[in-house]
């Protein structure tokens, strides 16, 4: 499966931003998704991650109650959705994909997308 991330861009502190990846390829499986980050000089952090059927989802607790994932199968898209964004936000995001059972972790996911960069200015 290939995956794009698309909607970052440069925001001032407490904006929002809306991330959408659309995985194309073997769409017809039942992929888990993960949304990862990664601030220069750091390690690739998890984000949030969202079950297949969408009932399940789990997120870092930097970013609960700010961040919502969601997904529309119909579209095959998954989407960010970015609140009160902070300038420690600022990061290359990146949208990950997984068979069947949802996972938090860098090493759970085999495909990953190119990132896109957020950028919360102060």
């Amino acid at each position: 499966v290939q995956l794009q991330a698309s909607g970052g861009g440069l925001v001032q502190a407490g904006g929002s931003l809306r991330l959408s990846c659309a995985p194309s390829g073997r769409t017809g499986s039942s992929f888990a998704m993960g949304w990862f980050r990664q601030a220069p000089g750091n390690e690739r952090e998890f984000v949030a991650a969202i079950s297949w059927t969408g009932d399940n989802r789990y997120y870092a607790d930097s970013v609960k109650d700010r961040f919502t994932v969601s997904r529309d199968n119909a579209k095959n898209t998954v989407y960010l959705q970015m609140n009160s964004l902070k300038p420690e936000d600022t990061a290359v995001y990146y949208c990950a994909a997984r068979l069947f059972s949802i996972a938090t972790t860098v090493g759970g996911y085999a495909h990953w997308g190119q990132g896109t960069l957020v950028t919360v200015s102060s």
